[in-house]
């Protein structure tokens, strides 16, 4: 057992400085890699030029020799429609989705077509179920969800 690995437990502290890796060891690299830095690094170089343009004064932005450039007014304005945006595709979504969802008093908000009930009676799998087994999955039907958790209905005394 070598004693300079870093994970054993007669050295359980890494060596320092490092151990110099093989060409064995080397991993290639991958185009998401330089594609990743390439839209880091022009990020990052299109922010410092919109700051630069929101903050800098006329004179020194001419004096760069920069002699067209947008009305500052954009600089509130693409953010604030950007804002604006984003808030309206969340009300959208949000609204769609109120809208395709059913009323309490359809069916379809308690049972559909995919429905898969458990065959009930003294031949279904319940009455045969011995507990050693897990059943499959079935749905539940309503009545007895609601016999099981507000039991039996009285009937109002006429």
């Amino acid at each position: 057992m070598n004693t300079r690995e870093p994970t054993s437990p007669i050295s359980p502290v890494a060596v320092y400085p490092p151990p110099v890796s093989s060409e064995d060891d080397h991993i290639p690299r991958t185009a998401a890699e330089f594609y990743g830095f390439v839209a880091w690094a022009t990020t990052a170089i299109l922010w410092f030029v919109y700051v630069s343009w929101v903050l800098l004064p006329d004179s020194v932005i001419r004096s760069m020799g920069i002699t067209w450039y947008p009305n500052r007014e954009w600089a509130l304005l693409i953010p604030s429609y950007a804002v604006f945006l984003i808030l309206l595709t969340y009300f959208t979504y949000f609204a769609l989705a109120i809208y395709a969802t059913p009323s309490f008093s359809e069916v379809k908000s308690i049972t559909d077509e995919h429905a898969h009930y458990r065959p009930m009676g003294r031949t279904s799998p319940i009455a045969r179920d011995s507990g050693a087994t897990v059943p499959q999955v079935h749905d539940l039907p309503i009545g007895l969800v609601n016999r099981v958790l507000y039991g039996r209905r009285r009937r109002p005394l006429t």
